[in-house]
This record gives structure tokens, C-alpha cells and sequence, in this order.
């Protein structure tokens, strides 16, 4: 099937590893200009280099930290400069600590929401007035679950985010912009790797995941490449899990 995204453009955030680096070289394999924004630099190139080895046109890298507080604004700036304009907003940057958030200080639960929710409001506001203009955009949000196991801080700021995207989309559809938020189960990463061993990883399969098995990133990577389609026109202000079938509620 042609999704008809050739010579779309695409700003992707969390682009050095795991869920978006995969939506970024899939976005570029289906011909979209892509910017690939990352705290680290030397991930980001040897990304590049790969995507351009499979034949996509070189993306635009832009090696930024999100927790910066005039970041959101200079990388939507950056991008829409590199690439003459943002067609397609792929927010994957995030991250949570472990700990006792029970007893966590203030400055714990403010980064975290910082960097999982207030980063992204900002940079997603940043981005719009451009789509606005255009008449024309997608906005992902990589997000989490909503059935949390314990109390982490992560939690409440991406339940923050699935709240904003479904305000956001219904106020920018008449522009033909649509916002949906994809919470991931367990997918495949760095951060998987190092918490779990594959012992644990098996036995939580086998007890928690439907389909038996964590996922890869490729496999949450293909929807959000159908969401960034222009085909894909009537779905906004959804939350589509990808996590084998882990979640336990209908609605």
C-alpha cells in the first residue's frame, strides 16, 4: 500500500534508540525528510548513516536536551528551517527513574513531569501554529500505560499527555491535523534490557502478555507510520495501545 507520505517532512524526538529511532527510519524509508533530535550525538549519526546506506534522503540531526527549558521552542524552530516545514510531529523522547515516589522530593516529580509532559505541551504548541498554516499535520505522542503495577512518577505525567492530545484534536481538525497518543507495553530497549533479565522477561510473558512475548520496536513503529499517513485522516484524539494484548480493560 502507498500511504502517500513521499516528500512529507517529519520531526522525531527520542530518535537515538529503541521506539523512535525505529519510527524515524521508518518515516524515511516511506520517503519522508526527517529531522532525528536526541540527546546523544553519536547515536543520532550512526543513525543517519544507516538511513542513508538503505538509500533515504540524509536527515536533518539536531542534538538537544528536552529538559532545557527554551529547547521545545528552538528545536520547532531548527526543524522547520532544516526542513522547510514540519508536516509530521513524532514525540518518543522520554524516560522515568526508578525509585520510592512515595517519599520522592519535589524536584524528583517535577522533572519527570517535566520532561514527559511540559517538554512535550511545549514543543507540540510550538509546532502547530506551522500545521495551522499549512492546513495540514500529524502529531504522535509515544506515551505509557494506564493500568500502572505501582506508583511511578512517569504515570500521571503521560496520563497528563493522552488528556492534552484529545483537547489538542479537537481544536486543530478543522485544519486537518490529527493527535492520537500510542501507549507501548513492554517493547524491546536499552532500558528493557538493563531492568529485566531474560529469566524475569519469560516468566512475565508467560504470565501478563497475551501473545507470549515482548514486542520490538518496529512492531509499535508501523502503526505510527499509518497514523503519520495522509490516509489515515479520520482517526485523532485516540489512544491506541501496542502491548500484545497486556492491558487488561476494554476501554
Amino acid at each position: 500500500m502507498d500511504l502517500k507520505l513521499k516528500g512529507k517532512t517529519a520531526l522525531v524526538t527520542g530518535a537515538s534508540a529503541g521506539i523512535g529511532r525505529a519510527i524515524a527510519k521508518g518515516l524515511a524509508a516511506e520517503g519522508v525528510r526527517v529531522c532525528v533530535a536526541a540527546r546523544r550525538g553519536s547515536l543520532l549519526e550512526a543513525l543517519v548513516a544507516e538511513m542513508v546506506e538503505k538509500g533515504a534522503e540524509k536527515p536533518v540531526i539536531a542534538t538537544v536536551d528536552l529538559l532545557q527549558p527554551k529547547e521545545p521552542a528552538r528545536l520547532a524552530r531548527y526543524a522547520a528551517e532544516s526542513l522547510g516545514r514540519v508536516d509530521i510531529l513524532v514525540n518518543a523522547a522520554g524516560g522515568s527513574d526508578e525509585g520510592q515516589w512515595m517519599d520522592a522530593a519535589d524536584e524528583a516529580w517535577e522533572r519527570t513531569m517535566t520532561l514527559n509532559f511540559t517538554q512535550i505541551r511545549r514543543l507540540t504548541l510550538a509546532v502547530v501554529p506551522g500545521m495551522i498554516e499549512q492546513k495540514w499535520g500529524r502529531i504522535i505522542n509515544i506515551t505509557g500505560k494506564a493500568e500502572p503495577a505501582k506508583l511511578l512518577g512517569v504515570h500521571p505525567a503521560k496520563s497528563a499527555v493522552h488528556n492534552f492530545a484529545k483537547g489538542l484534536s479537537r481544536d486543530v481538525a478543522k485544519y486537518n491535523i490529527t493527535v492520537n497518543s500510542i501507549p507501548p507495553g513492554k517493547i524491546m530497549s536499552e532500558q528493557i534490557r538493563r531492568k529485566y533479565s531474560e529469566e524475569y522477561r519469560k516468566n512475565f510473558s508467560a504470565s501478563d502478555i497475551p501473545v507470549g512475548r515482548f514486542g520490538e520496536p518496529e512492531e509499535l513503529a508501523y502503526l505510527a507510520i499509518c497514523l503519520a499517513s495522509p490516509l489515515a485522516s479520520y482517526i485523532t484524539g485516540n489512544v491506541i495501545h501496542v502491548d500484545g494484548g497486556q492491558h487488561r480493560f476494554a476501554f
